[in-house]
This record gives C-alpha cells, structure tokens and sequence, in this order.
C-alpha cells in the first residue's frame, strides 16, 4: 500500500514512517500545501493528511485532490470541534482522527478504508484499457508511452465513457493546478498527439463541446 502523508510535525511524520514500514506500507510525506499539490494527479492507496498547514489547510487540500482522484482520505488533526469534524466527514472524508491518537487505531482504520475502496480500477474501450491502479494505459496488451499530461488527458475522457466532456471541464481538472494558461489550440495538440499513439479510433470531436470516448464501431 502507498501513503500519502500530509504533516508538518516532524515527530509525528518519524513515528508514522516507522509504523507504516513496520505495516509494509510505503510513505511519502509532505509538509506543506504546495509540496502536497505536487504530488498530482495523486497515484496513491490513500492520503492521511493535516489540517492545520503552513501554506493552506487541508480541507481545500481535499478538495484539490478530488479533482484529480478518488482516493480514500483520512483527517488526522488537532482541529477537534464539532464543527470541523462534521465538515470533514461532509466533504468526502473516509474518516476523521484528533490528535492525541493511537498508531495502532490510525492503521487499523486505513486497513478498513483501504478495503472498502480496494476494487479494481480498470476501464476497456476497443482493446485500449485503462489501469488507474498502475496509472497506464494498455492497447492490446502492450503499454502505451504517454506523458503524464497525456496520461491525464486520456484517464479523464476514459473515466466518462460516452460522456462528452467539455474543454471547460477538461482545462479545470488538468491545468488549474499549475496555474498556466493553456488554450484551445494547446489542447488540440495534445488530443492529436494522443490519437497519433492509439491504433482505435475511440476519441470523437464533439463539435463546439470538447471530446468524447466511445466504442469503435464495427
């Protein structure tokens, strides 16, 4: 399992990394906001993330992430009112711990986080087959070269099979993070560059709307 760890105390992050090598977890830790986005689009099996950061707070954190996945997220905080708990559990959260905690606990409600959103990520239009689990992306059988702008390109229209999604939607989760301006012509390219590396036609132009992944007709 691969972690996600958000924390800015250093004493915290020493005994955790322990823990969780002592578990056969694998951890990367951040200790900023900014560090943490970084890190997108967020290939991991769960996040564990602070509140309270230098940069930012990890409510806004969590909601950079959704953007980007679907990863179960736990709060581990000292933010402990009521208040603060309920939004954490409204926004998405899988859970919410307060500091003081107890290691053993904090694993065992990753174990159970981990289990319920532990299926197989894996989506097949005409022989090309996206594995979100390994991050690739496979056209009968063999993988794919992608950049990662272009593995997330793909991931998103792959992940609304017969939806069109929009330019809009598509500037929104990719490139917002970054903060560059990107234009239409840009995404263009990319779309082409994608196509060049597919032998299926399965990405559509949807006209004055954005794109679209479908079937190949036979």
């Amino acid at each position: 399992m691969k972690i996600l760890l958000v924390e800015d105390n250093k004493s915290i992050i020493k005994g955790l990394e322990y823990a969780f090598a002592q578990n056969g977890y694998d951890c990367e830790y951040c200790v900023s906001f900014n560090e943490a986005m970084q890190k997108a689009p967020f290939n991991y099996d769960i996040a564990v993330l602070d509140i309270t950061l230098p940069d930012g707070n990890g409510f806004d954190l969590f909601g950079k992430i959704r953007k980007y996945s679907d990863l179960p997220v736990i709060f581990l905080t000292a933010v402990d009112d009521e208040d603060s708990v309920v939004n954490g559990l409204e926004l998405g959260a899988d859970d919410y711990i307060t500091k003081p905690f107890s290691t053993r606990e904090l694993i065992a409600r990753i174990k159970r986080a981990a289990n319920k959103n532990s299926k197989k990520n894996i989506i097949t239009v005409s022989g090309v087959t996206l594995d979100l689990d390994k991050s690739a992306v496979f056209e009968n059988g063999k993988q794919l070269e992608l950049t990662a702008l272009e593995y997330k390109l793909l991931s998103l229209l792959m992940q609304n099979v017969g939806r069109v999604v929009t330019r809009e939607l598509i500037f929104e989760k990719i490139w917002d993070v970054s903060g560059n301006f990107v234009n239409d012509n840009t995404l263009t390219v990319y779309i082409k560059r994608i196509r060049k590396k597919l032998d299926a036609d399965i990405i559509k132009t949807v006209k004055g709307m954005g794109y679209q992944v479908a079937e190949v007709s036979k």
